[in-house]
């Protein structure tokens, strides 16, 4: 066994790979960004390295600096996480060159798993099935159209060297291709340096199902299935093991289709094979096709590690080291059900954009597991991917599996950025995902239900009130209540741009009562606990200017200064701003032209994704402000249409 790894990763992943190093006795190395200096990760392993400035391509994706971190502090092997490097066959070469494991499969099963086109005809030769497509080396448009018409809409065109859904279209008409291949192309060449596609035939009712596989060079053995089909613009959501609705003789097929796949190319290590199902009449045998295969561990890892009881970092160790497969296929076993929500610091009323901040407050639900790279205190950085925490149970029945996600969520508290844990609570609710009614276009059809936010109660608004006086925890002398009568005093609150006033009566330090737009609310404290109309009152914290009541996932409230109002300003339809931090990707306007509302002005690059920004309303471009590569902030001013004129008595408005 090895004394001492490096670990070429960050964040949750980083975490957790330095959890098992640690309980398995050996040491770990750490590397960071400059962003990363004060991270969790830095924080928990042996010994910590610094490679580089923030952005990916000058820390994580270099390959030199985090091989010579390895040889510096003494490191017989490297362990690549998932992502940046993870699958990069020339990082294993140059690992394996300077005389270190690469705690992973070998160079020559990364490329030959590397380009979708190229894998998919080795898993025909393998006997593995394969979806209807076009997987050839001509890219001209015309020829790829040609082939969509042959395979018959709608269908999928889809990156060679991607995952992740980046480089991914949907085309349901053939008038839509030649934008969709643009698209695509532009998306994939920016993400992974290639921009060639493949074509492929969409499954009208799909399911996500992929196999969790691991070798020992030789010979391989799989641990079931996993179901990830609630995705939302192809990124997995919640996934969950086993598959609702597997049969024993559709587990048995898919998981001999994956050990033909890993052991045709001699894999080594932790691996997934992804598959597609046509859900629309069960699972069949004769219905699921081969899509790829990642050449890594996945973030979805630990619901097979919950119904197997195996931990499959500790499997990457053992073989790595030279220990032959841990188990045989016969001594593994499902044990119970298991749910992984993935919790993300998105806005979701803003089409789930990627959020920043820092977490003032992070709590996690007792008896969940929660897989995490940051604390309290740090900060959402706008280079990485702005997940906060993997969310894992367990239950004997996917139903009590169900129900503990659904109450682990309910527990999870936040403040200091928005999140989508209302959206998760919204999902782990949903009636045909309680049924087991699954596939990848379950999410799209509901959005409107499921991205709906939450309304704060008016009980909730006066606990947040409270808490803005200081009112929940203080004594007397320090609220400056008074013996001899009730103190009256006014607060101001502001959620999602507007106010909502206040008039709170402290009748004692116990005991206050509170009127929210016309309707009285009683807040006493009882027996040390408050209570709000008679019910257990949530939890509340207080940062600054800003209160969250940890009930419905977290209801957010700023407290406004009667001193300093600032007029809240309505929507600037004449100015296009940039959502996020970013990169401009493409500028589309020019000055003087007419636009549509809803026409693409400019895509902004930003946590590995690309955001067309619309016009909001119709118009004349007036100013274009930014040029294509430039690297914004927050609310830079991209575009200007030219301001609205206002009518006058009797006559339409005109731009």
């Amino acid at each position: 066994m090895f004394e001492t790894i490096l670990i070429a990763n960050r964040g949750e992943i980083a975490c957790r790979v330095i959890d098992t190093a640690r309980r398995m006795g050996v040491r770990s190395v750490a590397v960071y960004s400059d962003a990363d200096r004060g991270a969790r990760h830095v924080a928990m392993a042996d010994r910590a390295v610094r490679i580089g400035g923030p952005a990916p391509a000058e820390s994580y994706l270099r390959g030199d600096a985090i091989i010579a971190a390895a040889l510096e502090t003494g490191a017989q092997a490297i362990h690549p996480g998932y992502g940046f490097l993870s699958e990069n066959p020339d990082f294993v070469d140059a690992v394996e060159a300077a005389g270190l494991v690469f705690i992973g499969p070998s160079a020559s099963a990364i490329r030959a798993m590397g380009l979708k086109d190229a894998a998919k005809a080795l898993m025909e030769e393998a006997g593995v099935p394969v979806v209807p497509g076009y997987h050839g080396a001509n890219q001209d448009p015309e020829h790829l159209a040609g082939a969509a018409d042959a395979i018959g809409y709608p269908v999928l065109i889809k990156a060679v060297a991607g995952g992740g859904g980046k480089g991914m279209r949907l085309v349901e008409r053939p008038g839509d291709f030649a934008d969709a291949l643009r698209s695509a192309r532009s998306e994939a060449r920016t993400a992974f340096g290639n921009d060639a596609v493949l074509i492929e035939k969409f499954v009208a009712k799909p399911r996500h199902i992929e196999v969790q596989v691991f070798g020992d060079g030789r010979r391989a053995v799989h641990l079931f299935e996993r179901d990830c089909s609630l995705q939302r613009r192809h990124q997995k959501v919640i996934e969950e093991a086993p598959a609702p609705g597997m049969t024993e003789d559709m587990r048995a097929a898919m998981g001999q289709a994956a050990v033909r796949a890993a052991e045709a190319i001699g894999y080594a290590g932790a691996g997934t094979v992804e598959f597609i199902v046509d859900g629309s009449r069960g699972l069949r045998t004769d219905g699921f096709w081969f899509m790829e295969m990642n050449t890594r561990l996945q973030v979805e890892h630990p619901v097979t590690e919950a119904i197997t009881g195996v931990d499959l970092v500790e499997w990457q160790l053992r073989v790595a080291s030279g220990e032959g497969l841990p188990r045989a296929q016969e001594d593994l076993e499902i044990r119970g059900h298991a749910f992984e929500a993935r919790l993300y610091a998105e806005d979701v009323p803003k089409g789930f954009l990627p959020a920043t901040g820092r977490l003032t407050h992070l709590r996690f639900a007792d008896g969940a597991r929660a897989d995490t790279g940051v604390r309290a205190g740090d900060e959402i950085s706008p280079h990485y991917d702005p997940m906060i925490a993997k969310i894992i149970v367990q239950g004997a029945t996917r139903a009590g599996a169900l129900r503990r996600l659904s109450a682990a969520l309910e527990g999870t508290q936040v403040a200091g950025t928005v999140t989508n844990l209302a959206f998760l609570g919204a999902l782990a609710r949903h009636g045909g995902f309680a049924q087991g009614d699954v596939d990848t276009g379950l999410i799209a059809r509901d959005i409107d239900a499921l991205a709906r936010m939450p309304q704060p109660r008016p009980g909730e608004i006066a606990l947040a009130g409270l808490a803005a006086l200081g009112l929940l925890g203080q004594s007397m002398a320090e609220t400056g209540f008074t013996l001899w009568q009730p103190m009256e005093r006014a607060v101001i609150l502001r959620r999602e741009g507007e106010e909502i006033a206040l008039r709170l009566c402290s009748l004692s330090r116990d005991a206050h009562d509170v009127m929210v737009a016309g309707r009285p609310v009683e807040a006493r404290r009882v027996a040390g606990r408050w209570q709000i109309d008679g019910e257990a009152a949530p939890e509340v914290a207080v940062n600054g200017a800003s209160v969250t009541v940890f009930s419905q996932y977290g209801l957010g409230f700023e407290i406004v200064d009667p001193l300093d109002r600032a007029a809240v300003r309505g929507g600037d339809t004449d100015l296009i701003e940039a959502p996020m931090p970013g990169l401009v990707k493409e500028v589309l306007a020019r000055p003087g032209q007419v636009v549509a509302e809803g026409d693409r002005l400019a895509v902004l690059e930003a946590m590995k994704m690309e955001h067309a920004l619309l016009a909001a309303r119709d118009g004349i471009v007036a100013e274009v402000l930014v040029d294509a590569g430039a690297q914004v902030e927050a609310g830079a001013a991209l575009v200007r249409l030219e301001g609205q004129v206002e009518a006058k008595d009797g006559e339409a408005d005109s731009a």
